[in-house]
């Protein structure tokens, strides 16, 4: 220090650079995941694919993260937090890398579509097995350094980066369908992101000793029709672990029930949106790309409203949050069945989303509030396993359906709500 020079102050403590850093991290991963999901339906249009083989772009990601996901969180006392979240930047950068090679290459007739879709495929997996190495520990660098009483707090916060990736995903990716590489423009620009990402946590981020007391959550991959916070099941995660419960443990399985039909029901009206967009409104692939952006993001900013606006302010209880969500759900699924023009796809696809806003917290809270407090990890587990796997099997089974007519998948999700509400009321 200089005589009569103040000490420069840092701009953020420690601490808070880490959490910031962190959240940048989640928030980068899910713009670029929810991203390219909103241009791969154009993708495959635009390779004359057939839209079955699309829909296995969206179930084996989300399969491969399903299953990744839960193997680094155990493993993250062995790697460290820091490396852990680079493994998972890296894999996020590789795949895109991978994805854009193959779709430059098939989109220029220098590959066939075929060959360059399945190369595509499997450059998400590479996001699906590595990615998922980031969220256990960007959650357990986040909460190393806090007391207890602050982990929920925290991990929310982090976990709401996810659903504004959401948002932000879906509205960016058609501003990246550049002149030169077309629809593989996206895929380049989330790369250079990652690869700034990558670089400002080697510089910036100050690891952190771990130990088996700091939870490690493995959460779903963030997906179009994914929810802004999981709040509730980070709550419960971090409780003492206790005895195990079972999926059949007759106090849960009712709103694992509700979770797993709901939860089936927004997979399969949230991937099958683009498909729709470009049928009834009749637009090129690229050229509906912005229009489905617009759509996927006024849904994603819904189901903000409903979890971040309506339900703290209401305090709804989690059988109102059923009762209300499937009812709204419902009416908005049925609602973009009949829709034919941008303005009532829209809104009605909005009323969708702004249900199923009120439908996950509102399982997922129900499941935590059915068992003690010595057992709120094993049922969280449950929960992040429903959430997940809903997105590997929802996907193909709304495009099925979308293949054989075009307004099934929506009036079947608008039946399947409208057939859990009654089961619904009878929830205590």
């Amino acid at each position: 220090m200089i005589r009569g020079v103040p000490t420069p102050r840092r701009i953020l403590p420690q601490a808070d650079r880490n959490q910031l850093l962190l959240f940048l991290v989640m928030l980068m991963t899910a713009i670029g995941s929810t991203g390219m999901q909103s241009v791969l339906p154009a993708i495959g249009r635009s390779l004359k694919l057939h839209d079955p083989l699309i829909a296995l772009g969206f179930s084996l990601s989300a399969l491969a993260y399903a299953l990744a996901a839960p193997v680094w969180a155990r493993r993250l006392g062995r790697i460290g937090g820091k490396r852990m979240v680079l493994v998972g930047i890296w894999g996020f950068v590789a795949s895109m890398i991978l994805c854009g090679i193959a779709l430059s290459l098939g989109l220029t007739g220098m590959l066939a579509a075929t060959v360059a879709f399945v190369a595509f495929i499997f450059g998400r997996a590479v996001y699906g097995l590595f990615g998922a190495a980031s969220p256990p520990a960007a959650q357990a660098m986040v909460v190393a350094v806090l007391p207890r009483a602050e982990w929920v707090k925290a991990l929310s916060l982090l976990a709401s980066a996810f659903g504004l990736g959401t948002i932000i995903g879906p509205a960016l990716a058609p501003f990246f369908v550049l002149p030169v590489v077309g629809l593989a423009g996206p895929a380049y620009v989330f790369a250079v992101m990652g690869v700034a990402m990558a670089a400002a946590i080697v510089v910036l981020l100050r690891n952190v000793p771990l130990d088996e007391s700091v939870p490690a959550v493995p959460a779903a991959e963030p997906t179009i029709g994914g929810e802004p916070s999981d709040a509730a099941a980070i709550a419960a995660s971090v409780s003492p672990a206790g005895r195990q419960v079972r999926f059949t443990d007759p106090r849960a399985w009712p709103w694992i029930v509700a979770g797993l039909v709901a939860g089936h029901a927004q997979a399969i009206a949230g991937q099958t949106l683009a498909f729709l967009v470009i049928d009834r409104l009749g637009q090129p692939p690229v050229l509906a790309q912005p229009l489905i952006g617009m759509i996927l993001m006024a849904g994603a900013l819904a189901a903000l409203l409903a979890q971040w606006g309506v339900i703290p302010r209401l305090d709804l209880q989690p059988r109102a949050m059923l009762l209300w969500g499937s009812a709204l759900a419902a009416i908005g699924c049925a609602g973009v069945a009949l829709a034919h023009d941008l303005h009532a796809i829209t809104v009605t696809f909005a009323v969708a989303s702004l249900g199923f806003g009120f439908l996950r917290p509102g399982f997922t809270a129900g499941a935590s509030l059915a068992v003690d407090e010595s057992e709120q990890g094993v049922v969280a587990g449950h929960v992040t396993a429903v959430n997940g796997y809903t997105f590997v099997l929802g996907p193909s089974l709304g495009i099925l359906m979308y293949d054989w007519w075009h307004p099934l998948p929506y009036l079947a999700s608008a039946a399947a709500l409208a057939l859990i509400f009654p089961f619904c009321m009878r929830l205590r």
